[in-house]
């Protein structure tokens, strides 16, 4: 294991105590079930946008990387309230993912974990769906062919014998569970021998010794030795783009829960102590870390919402005696708390989004300070881990 630096918490606003009450989380999923209710009779049986345009989704077919994202806010509304209106579509969206797969449409690429694990596992997890099953294994399948033995990572995208694609993502973090629980669910270890290559990769190569994050990593083809890290989302290749340290913080803690590695606990803390000291007075960050106040710049509420299920996730396995365990608790409070207050979206009218001011892609304009679908999922999902012992569906 490499020697990451671990920074001592020297926000202030962290050191002053907040607590999240079981009313401000019930109020919040309340009104979020309030806009999915709207949604269910604009969307039908088809799929947001990835982001909003002054707020508001288009209606998409299942072709994007992103769709999966809005078929797991159906089964949380299904967790929270037991209402079959909710499943019903859910289920329809199921078999549509099913055909996805069956017929390759639009899988040429490693987000098949952001596809097909809050929908498909989800829907095995919460109703026992089979279908769904047989969706989420296949799309597992798909997901080690991009496998680059040489190197040991999954290639996120493009021709697989190019050497200018020879790179994998920080976000695939979050695409590795479905390889965990195809194991889990076949008993065959090549996908968890997969997930563990990959993500031991990006230990060693996507974060930096300061511990923030490169969003890209490019790989030797011939050697596959470490060439250098870049980024396609980030402000600079030596910056530390917002998003991709959630994905991190998350990632790291989701691979804990899958293979207990100790080495997780030490990078993960290092991961979200460099976060939580760059969070600016309303605790919810820029959309790249190098930002703070007055720099005029957009936030990212969905790398707020993606780092409070990381750190609700990791809390659950560190001891009560684990140093920063109660900073970065009341880190997750005063983000949670932040977004609800400020970030929701209480504008309820068809094809809204549940949060304000996220940001999709600087670089090509898209999505900035609007609403993105992963943001309103993990916004819910953080507001149900506070609710109760979630079925965690990666």
């Amino acid at each position: 294991m490499r020697k990451i630096n671990v920074e001592t918490i020297k926000n202030d606003n962290i050191l002053k105590n907040k607590n999240v009450t079981k009313e401000q989380i019930e109020e919040a999923i309340n009104q979020v079930i309030t806009q999915i209710d709207i949604n269910l009779a604009y969307f039908k049986q088809d799929f947001p946008t990835p982001a909003t345009k002054d707020n508001i989704y288009m209606v998409m077919d299942n072709t994007e990387w992103t769709n999966g994202f809005y078929t797991g806010m159906l089964w949380l509304a299904y967790d929270y309230t037991k209402n079959d209106k909710y499943k019903k579509i859910a289920e329809l969206q199921v078999n549509n993912f099913y055909n996805r797969i069956q017929k390759q449409i639009e899988v040429e690429h490693h987000d098949l974990g952001f596809l097909y694990t809050p929908s498909c596992v989800a829907a095995y997890k919460e109703v026992g769906s089979e279908i769904g099953k047989e969706a989420a294994l296949l799309a597992a399948d798909k997901l080690i062919t991009r496998y680059q033995a040489v190197g040991k990572f999954i290639q996120a995208w493009g021709p697989l014998n190019e050497e200018s694609y020879y790179r994998f993502i920080i976000d695939c973090m979050l695409n590795i569970p479905l390889l965990y629980w195809a194991t889990e669910q076949t008993g065959k270890n090549i996908y968890k021998l997969i997930a563990d290559n990959h993500f031991n990769t990006s230990l060693e190569n996507v974060i930096r010794e300061d511990a923030s994050t490169y969003h890209t990593f490019y790989m030797n083809p011939k050697t596959g030795e470490a060439v250098k890290g870049a980024t396609r989302q980030g402000y600079s290749d030596s910056s530390s783009w917002a998003r991709g340290q959630a994905w991190g913080i998350y990632g790291v803690a989701l691979n804990y829960r899958h293979t207990k590695k100790a080495e997780c606990i030490e990078y993960y803390h290092a991961l979200t102590n460099y976060f939580i000291n760059r969070l600016p007075k309303d605790d919810v960050c820029y959309w790249d870390l190098i930002f703070k106040d007055g720099d005029k710049q957009y936030k990212d509420s969905s790398a707020a919402a993606i780092a409070i299920c990381g750190i609700l996730e990791m809390q659950k396995y560190l001891p009560e005696t684990y140093k920063d365990k109660k900073l970065h608790q009341n880190a997750a409070n005063r983000m949670m708390l932040s977004l609800i207050e400020n970030y929701m979206n209480k504008d309820f009218k068809k094809g809204s989004c549940l949060l304000k001011h996220g940001v999709y892609s600087w670089h090509s304009g898209k999505g900035c300070d609007e609403g993105n679908i992963w943001g309103d999922y993990f916004y819910f999902e953080a507001l149900m881990r506070y609710y109760k012992d979630l079925k965690i569906y990666w």
